[in-house]
């Protein structure tokens, strides 16, 4: 097999749940092969080097061996190498930092008084 198209690669070694999302990474430009963008077809062959961005991370794979089929993520190792480096993994357990203001459960919507209350509280976090 010389190459196989990246969007079926992409779903094989489990870089996305679905192969329709890895069709639409690679129209959005979130895939490149070799640093250029790369469309939904483009073959990938063995020592492709490929970059995937979901969200804030960039995950770095190279290519091992080429398959059609999804395999189990225990034999993923086999055909693509992680080459993402420590600090793009580390943004995957940074805290996400949220701000919730809670409500009893039935209060209903806020009334124009509390919404004030609210962004005024708001306003204060963005001055610090």
């Amino acid at each position: 097999m010389a190459g196989v198209r990246i969007d079926k690669y992409l779903w094989a070694i489990r870089a996305f749940k679905t192969r329709s999302e890895a069709t639409e990474a690679c129209k959005g430009g979130k895939v490149k092969v070799g640093g250029v963008n790369a469309k939904p077809s483009r073959d990938v062959a063995p020592g492709d080097v490929i970059q995937v961005r979901k969200g804030a991370v960039t995950f770095t794979y190279q290519v091992l061996q080429c398959l059609e089929n999804r395999v189990g993520a225990k034999l993923v190792p086999d055909f693509a190498l992680d080459l993402t480096p420590e600090e793009e993994k580390e943004k995957l357990r940074a805290p996400v930092e949220t701000f919730f203001v809670t409500r009893d459960r039935g209060a209903g919507r806020p009334t124009k008084k509390e919404r004030r209350e609210m962004d005024q509280l708001w306003d204060s976090f963005d001055a610090d």
